[in-house]
């Protein structure tokens, strides 16, 4: 569904990622893990169109996609949830819901909001509430609502879960698989907490200064004691 080509990208002059061949698979979960400053945030942000890209191709549905600006590739039903600033705090739970999808007519609306309510129940008890009173994992539950109210197609998720409780943590992540399964969602998980992100990750991608050094099966990679133990601290 979503593929790079000999991706180089970065920042200005900071080059970050080198030759980036990469691919997620439709109805997948594709992990990306790897040590702090390896270049995985990056990763996303060039697939969303906010890095700057040097060389390579990024291609969406057999789509070249490179030069599109972000909210060219937001139209196409690619979403991007940042670690943080994800959501309008000064809005009610209910309103940021709406604001994400006030584009759609307002019958598709109200099916879509009831979607996302019926997904995450726990966000009916809050419609009312500022977003900015709520705490990390219901702010990341409620962003990932309204990339769903916005009917994507692609999740780039990043970090969903840094600084959650583990129970909420793993709450997220039940989450994020109930999204591939129930809504055949492909998502791009970036996470810090490898060891779960690959228990629920069908493909995996493992960075290290900004290169693949891995690339195969989540299982594989959780199970490989070498690159596990050196790069992301699995015994």
């Amino acid at each position: 569904m979503l593929r790079t080509e000999q991706l180089n990208a970065g920042y200005g002059k900071l080059h970050i990622l080198y030759d980036i061949v990469f691919e997620a698979p439709k109805r997948e979960i594709t992990v990306v893990v790897g040590p702090n400053g390896s270049g995985k945030s990056t990763l996303l942000k060039a697939l969303f169109g906010l890095a700057t890209i040097y060389s390579g191709k990024i291609v969406f549905e057999n789509q070249d996609i490179t030069r599109l600006p972000p909210h060219q590739r937001a139209k196409l039903g690619i979403a991007y949830v940042p670690q943080t600033d994800n959501v309008f705090t000064t809005l009610t739970v209910e309103e940021n819901l709406r604001m994400a999808g006030y584009l759609l007519p307002p019958e598709e609306l109200k099916e879509r909001i009831d979607l996302v309510l019926d997904i995450f129940p726990t966000l009916t008890q809050y419609l009312k509430r500022k977003a900015g009173t709520l705490s990390g994992g219901e702010r990341q539950i409620l962003a990932i609502a309204m990339c769903l109210i916005r009917n994507a197609k692609i999740l780039l998720l990043d970090e969903p879960t840094a600084q959650l409780a583990p129970k909420i943590a793993t709450y997220v992540l039940n989450k994020i698989v109930e999204l591939r399964d129930r809504l055949g969602m492909t998502i791009v998980l970036v996470e810090q907490n490898a060891k779960k992100a690959l228990e629920i990750g069908d493909r995996a991608y493992l960075l290290v200064s900004g290169r693949v050094v891995f690339s195969g099966k989540a299982q594989e990679l959780l199970e490989h004691r070498e690159l596990g133990k050196l790069y992301l601290g699995l015994v």
